[in-house]
């Protein structure tokens, strides 16, 4: 009977090894650049090599505790940096699917996955034998290193400290707790989220009611019921702002409230999705942390790794925003309200509903134009090789071939191959620009491997979007706000791509939180350049450029109603600090939730039913559940960074190559080597960011 036993377990683990073995994700690929090989992957996979990679990195990190020879930064900080590849490898690919095309299989995966590496990340915060090494070196040896060394120690070593490496033992066990909990309820609230964005859907009967919309809208609203099930011939999807796009042409004004109702009320409790629970506990949690490391709240915590430094000079900037903000909203609402009121009647109350609707047809009236005149001239295709390519290829010498070898996980994706002004490979790039009901919303960039030059690693790089795709044998076309949206997720891709940096941990957009959306922000610069916008501005039918009156006024309309743009970004912004400015006994209840932010909103000045937060509490995905907790701000301070670096390309040559390589080299290239700030001025030549340029851009 022993025997048998004996036999049955050898047999199992040969079972299993043989498993391992044929696993794609245990090695790296073959394929050019070590491209994910998606043709081999499978959805079952990834569990088991992302064990195989923790248990890989634990005896890594044996390895140099137990090493006798004496301490230095080669045997413990660079055998760190060395380590945990392969579950460097499989997480990025998993996680790249799970917000992309996240299957049943690959759900379960992740809710293992994260539960899984927070444990593990806890232990190695909480190692004392690791840590005692990896003080000995910052203590010994910190001032006597140079550059990226330097950089790579104090990284690290602040990184143990933030994580509680200093703590007496009941605070670290208390940590660990709260690390497990936190990274389940924001699971738990990234899984929620869509749910509730899809079955928020408004369903709609009859053509008729859709009245106002172009042809393809409504084409667009037949094919999305048709793949949300057909539950009725028409289907109005909810995205992941609170105001939604297409209230801007819709004529009936029934349908409009429901549709703003979807949106507002997706996830608070008014139907069977409900996130206050999750985000009362996570609020509360934050602050315990905070408080447990020695700070009075989670947004102190946050700011003191950002170059906001601390929520006071938060405040500060965002107040002056504020101010200048506030007098210029008020002056919009009457306007909009006074126009609607010519056709509505004088009794007609202006509903946050309406605002785009009525905004909408004062911009055609006031500028002679709509919308709908100018996306023909925005092919998504043009957009991409005629606009964002052709603006990499004149300012960084870049260019981009498409490649038809290399695997996607979903056939509507393009990959290019990105190559240097030298002619040498620089990075693999991948597109995924379609919304599907597997993909979270909003847009994004990650890297399924970033650049590092110790690892002999080429960037890969991708940028996710949530485009409507025209229905088959149609082109796809875009919104003004699309095409920014295409070139600012582009300029992050820039920043991973032309990363030029020794350590993996350094490299790309490896850097505050304040500071990563100025690449991307001012990328959106190159869209309205005359010579890029010609390029790629051409109707989808003829190739003839957009008429250059019609061009004219749909920049010069840009800055139209712009407070709003600004009001809801200030209003989400200032509810994120607000929660995160909290002790933890300060946190409300689950069901005082709403009534918080609110009240938090009328505090600060920006509690207006005509210009809601970009995101509710409630679906405030950025915050709850996609690491911008206490950083939401980051956008705002970024874009004045941003702005001040396109007024220095303005100034230079916007096209200028010699521009674009100083500005490669003294920042896109450097990711996190050096400080932040001293970069920027590197650069721009300001000793400080000019935030009244900020207004200015945004013609307020």
């Amino acid at each position: 009977m022993a025997a048998l036993c004996v036999s049955a377990t050898t047999q199992a683990n040969k079972q299993k090894g043989t498993q391992m073995v044929s696993n794609p994700l245990m090695r790296r690929s073959t394929l050019p650049y070590g491209a994910p090989d998606f043709n081999k992957i499978k959805d079952t996979d990834y569990m088991p090599a992302l064990k195989a990679g923790i248990k890989q990195q634990r005896q890594e990190i044996m390895r140099i505790v137990n090493n006798k020879q004496k301490t230095t930064f080669e045997n413990v900080i660079l055998a760190y940096e060395k380590s945990g590849q392969l579950l460097n490898r499989v997480s990025n690919i998993l996680f790249g699917l799970t917000n992309a095309n996240k299957t049943p299989i690959l759900g379960k995966a992740e809710e293992e996955a994260i539960t899984l590496l927070t444990a593990w990340q806890n232990e190695i915060s909480f190692n004392q034998p690791f840590f005692k090494l990896v003080k000995y070196v910052y203590d010994h040896e910190y001032s006597k290193l140079t550059g990226e060394n330097k950089k790579l120690l104090e990284e690290i070593y602040k990184g143990f400290v933030r994580a509680g490496a200093l703590l007496p033992a009941d605070k670290k066990a208390r940590m660990e707790q709260i690390n497990n909990r936190i990274a389940s309820l924001e699971q738990q609230f990234g899984n929620m989220l869509p749910e509730s964005t899809n079955a928020a859907a408004v369903w709609v009967s009859s053509r008729e009611e859709l009245a106002g919309l172009s042809d393809a809208d409504i084409a667009q609203c037949q094919k999305d019921a048709e793949s949300l099930g057909g539950k009725a011939p028409y289907c109005i999807v909810i995205v992941n702002t609170t105001q939604q796009p297409i209230l801007a042409n819709l004529d009936n004004r029934a349908l409009r409230e429901k549709v703003y109702n979807a949106s507002v009320h997706r996830a608070d409790g008014t139907n069977r999705f409900d996130t206050y629970p999750l985000i009362a506990e996570l609020a509360k949690l934050r602050a315990e942390k905070a408080e447990i490391m020695g700070f009075k709240n989670y947004a102190s915590y946050s700011l003191d790794d950002a170059m906001a430094k601390n929520t006071d000079n938060a405040y500060a900037f965002l107040k002056q925003l504020i101010a200048a903000y506030t007098p210029k909203a008020a002056e919009e609402t009457k306007a909009i309200e006074a126009y609607a009121r010519k056709t509505m009647g004088e009794d007609f109350k202006l509903q946050p509903y309406d605002r785009f609707y009525f905004s909408t047809k004062m911009k055609k009236e006031q500028f002679n134009f709509s919308d709908d005149e100018v996306k023909p001239y925005f092919n998504i295709d043009s957009v991409l090789i005629n606009g964002v390519f052709y603006a990499a290829h004149r300012v960084y010498g870049l260019s981009f071939k498409q490649r038809h070898d290399i695997p996607t996980y979903h056939p509507d994706m393009k990959v290019f191959d990105v190559i240097d002004k030298n002619g040498k490979p620089l990075a693999l790039f991948y597109c995924d620009y379609f919304r599907r009901p597997t993909k979270r919303g909003g847009a994004w960039m990650d890297a399924f491997a970033k650049q590092s030059r110790m690892r002999q690693q080429l960037p890969i790089i991708y940028n996710v979007c949530n485009y409507a795709k025209a229905p088959d044998g149609q082109p796809t076309l875009l919104t003004w706000d699309e095409v920014s949206t295409m070139f600012h997720e582009f300029g992050h891709a820039l920043h991973g791509m032309l990363s030029n940096c020794y350590y993996n941990t350094l490299s790309g957009t490896a850097v505050a939180r304040d500071f990563v959306e100025m690449p991307s922000q001012f990328n959106e610069f190159f869209a309205t350049v005359p010579e890029v916008f010609g390029h790629y501005a051409k109707h989808f039918k003829t190739g003839a450029p957009m008429p250059e009156t019609l061009k004219a006024k749909m920049l010069e309309s840009l800055n139209f109603q712009s407070a709003y743009a600004l009001g809801e970004n200030l209003a989400a912004t200032c509810a994120d600090m607000a929660w995160h400015c909290l002790s933890s006994s300060q946190v409300p209840t689950a069901d005082k939730a709403k009534d918080f932010e609110s009240s938090a909103l009328r505090q600060i000045g920006l509690l207006d039913d005509q210009i809601p937060p970009r995101y509710h509490t409630s679906y405030f995905n950025h915050v709850w559940g996609g690491g911008y907790a206490a950083g939401y701000y980051s956008y705002l301070w970024s874009e004045v960074l941003a702005v001040n670096v396109g007024d220095y390309f303005k100034a230079h040559g916007s096209l200028d190559p010699s521009v674009g390589q100083a500005f490669r080299d003294k920042v896109l290239s450097r990711g996190n080597t050096g400080d932040l700030m001293q970069m920027f001025s590197n650069f721009t030549g300001l000793k400080a960011p000019d935030a009244k340029a900020l207004m200015k851009a945004r013609g307020l």
